[in-house]
């Protein structure tokens, strides 16, 4: 029996390949003449790549002619204009999901010559839209564009030095879509992924390996690099009993598995590694990871996200809702909701979660309470108009689009919900304030909007809190449906599982994303030879093409597992 280890805030998949790291290792294969594209995000230290691919062309004695996408660029205002919807227009925190393309940030699309003796680089983000010989793409994971938003320091696509500071309103809604749209575009055509965490000597995979990684991953179980937020309500389990971001004020949110942002490690061990967005993958291989069902339905979105919201010692949540689906669609831009599931890993029958509405509340009392809140700094009590529950641990709550819900103080979630994730519209936050002393933003007229207001009174409690349904047992093993509703494209399940019992699944229909809420934890074995030890609190995404796995509990007692699938 193998050794039960702890979470693995960083895990990394082996890959027979090595990962290389620096520039001359690179451009090894580069000669005079050729023109090298290397597109990418915004966020990368472009002047870093630039510089290091000089150095190391310059050690081989050949020039550089260089292409600068930044001088290329419209002008800002003429960008904003392009970009702009006149849905929300006006919107402080929201904007639909933009339909531009890359190109629309720029003047024109530069036409660079081949040079004589000199390698051509054009850098920038869409490089790849000039002519070109061979195709970089120089990547850097989401959350440093989101922490340097954050802090004032970046600066959104296209937007000059000088024109102010960047928002997270354009990071999420605008320059993300239009990044990553452009990415899975050419992700076919890359010969060589450079990893720019570390921008003085970047890791990377020369195309070829990294197309066969991507092959590898798609039939094959695994995790994403996690990564907890700060925020104003976060509590301190993630840093008490997973070791993460232990000099952070706290660890609020927690990503396990979120497609637009979440990453894949790969390389060897106590090696370099790189880090490949899930994005990519699923763009590359859609049907493989979801399975053809799901594929046919969500195209190249990987649909189901699973994080934390961590509050012991911290606040409660906003009370908040998620956009009902034709409001998702014809206002946010997103071709399927955020219905959410809160699975309560760690909680008790003192504390709270806030969920739907009370038969008898008042809504429109309700709006001018919140409404009061906003512009005059008056609490409520938002338990007159939310009902509350028990957060008792292991129970499933279903939160489908347009209900009233937040977890309340001293709870660990684990939120099992659709991708979409940027959209909490909040009713009311307890007057809570950011580092700067402003009001954290509540949305009340989106929220107002979107509220379904026959979420009410015992139905709620009915449908929206249920109890297990046996679907499968066996010898030491037993599956229950934990949340299930019609509106809901996807469904959780749990396992129970004995010490020395082995569970028999397949994931053929569609992909399965499991994660480990009580005991060691679990080994996972496929039949075509993948094996994966999953640890507590930990989450695996078994791919489609992984088809039938056997899973069976790691250490000396019982183990519980939550599955959740699109059936």
């Amino acid at each position: 029996m193998s050794s039960v280890r702890g979470y693995e805030a960083e895990p990394c998949h082996v890959i027979t390949e090595r990962v290389e790291t620096g520039y001359r290792s690179a451009v090894a294969g580069l000669g005079p003449g050729t023109v090298l594209a290397v597109d990418g995000p915004a966020a990368v230290d472009w002047e870093a790549v630039a510089a290091g691919i000089g150095e190391a062309l310059g050690a081989r004695r050949i020039a550089v002619n260089p292409v600068d996408m930044g001088e290329h660029l419209a002008a800002w205002p003429e960008i904003l204009q392009r970009t702009a919807s006149a849905v929300l227009h006006d919107d402080p925190d929201f904007a639909p999901l933009s339909e531009a393309g890359l190109a629309d940030f720029l003047a024109a699309v530069p036409e660079p010559d081949s040079a004589p003796g000199a390698v051509t680089v054009v850098l920038g983000p869409g490089a790849a839209l000039a002519g070109h010989d061979v195709l970089w793409y120089a990547d850097l994971p989401k959350r440093y564009a989101e922490a340097a938003i954050t802090s004032g320091s970046g600066r959104n696509l296209g937007q000059p030095a000088g024109t102010g500071p960047g928002t997270t309103r354009r990071l999420f809604y605008i320059d993300w879509p239009v990044l990553d749209r452009h990415r899975d575009a050419v992700i076919g055509d890359i010969d060589l992924w450079l990893d720019t965490q570390d921008p003085e000597s970047p890791a990377w995979l020369a195309g070829p390996v990294m197309h066969a990684v991507l092959a590898d991953l798609a039939a094959r179980p695994f995790r994403t690099r996690p990564t907890f937020n700060t925020t104003s309500w976060g509590g301190h389990w993630g840093q008490e009993q997973l070791g993460f971001n232990r000099d952070a004020p706290n660890t609020a949110l927690g990503y396990e598995l979120i497609a637009p942002e979440s990453g894949i490690l790969v390389g060897r061990p106590d090696e370099a590694r790189v880090e490949i967005p899930l994005q990519a993958l699923v763009a590359r291989h859609p049907e493989q990871v979801l399975g053809s069902a799901a594929h046919a339905t969500f195209g190249t979105s990987f649909p189901i996200r699973f994080d934390y919201l961590d509050t012991v010692g911290g606040g409660n949540l906003s009370v908040h809702c998620h956009p009902q689906p034709d409001y998702m669609s014809r206002v946010f831009g997103w071709p399927y909701t955020q219905h959410e599931t809160y699975y309560m890993m760690l909680g008790g029958p003192d504390r709270k979660v806030f969920l739907g509405l009370r038969q008898d509340a008042d809504i429109e009392a309700f709006q001018r309470d919140a409404e009061r809140a906003v512009h005059d700094g008056e609490p409520f009590d938002v338990e007159r108009y939310v009902q509350t529950f028990p957060a008792e641990q292991h129970q499933l709550f279903l939160i489908p689009a347009g209900t009233p819900h937040g977890s309340g103080e001293g709870n660990v979630v684990l939120e099992i919900s659709a991708t979409p994730y940027l959209y909490s519209l909040r009713f009311y936050d307890w007057l809570r304030t950011d580092a700067a002393g402003r009001q954290r933003p509540v949305h009340v007229g989106h929220a107002f909007e979107n509220l379904n207001r026959g979420r009410t009174g015992e139905a709620v409690a009915r449908d929206l809190v249920q109890q297990p349904r046996a679907v499968l047992a066996g010898q030491g093993w037993s599956e229950d449906v934990i949340g299930r509703l019609p509106e809901m494209f996807f469904e959780v399940r749990r396992v129970e599982l004995a010490s020395g019992a082995v569970v028999e699944d397949s994931a053929s229909r569609g992909f399965h994303v499991l994660n480990v809420v009580e005991g060691d934890g679990i080994a996972v074995q496929t039949d075509s030879g993948h094996r994966y030890e999953l640890a507590y609190a930990e989450t695996l995404t078994i791919p489609a093409a992984a088809g039938d796995y056997r899973v069976s509990a790691l250490g000396t007692g019982s183990v519980r597992y939550v599955k959740a699938l699109v059936p």
